[in-house]
């Protein structure tokens, strides 16, 4: 195939990226440095689905937290509050607080 000279750079530049973006080509899990590792327990995990220990609903006096759930924060340990859930192909709701103070 034969190109002129700037559909030929057109298209040479297409492969490039503006300053500032960084080319990565793996990340997470696909990094090089545990590749093989992680994609095995990745698999393993898929194949067998955790099951999270969450008790059965107890009967009480008092009203629980309508959007508590029993996920802890990884850095204290607090709960984590479940404030919307959306689906794929759905809009998200929405503002989840109130900005007008």
């Amino acid at each position: 195939m034969t190109l002129d000279v700037h559909e030929f750079i057109r298209r040479f530049l297409l492969h490039t990226l503006p300053d500032g973006f960084p080319r990565i080509r793996h990340y997470g899990f696909l990094a090089n440095g545990h590749r093989a590792a992680k994609l095995d327990l990745s698999r393993r995990l898929l194949a067998n689905p955790r099951q999270d220990n969450i008790e059965p609903h107890v009967e009480s006096t008092a009203a629980p937290a309508p959007l508590a759930s029993a996920h802890r924060c990884p850095c204290c340990g607090g709960s984590m509050i479940t404030l919307a859930i959306w689906h794929c192909g759905q809009a998200p709701p929405g503002p989840l607080w109130d900005d007008t103070s």
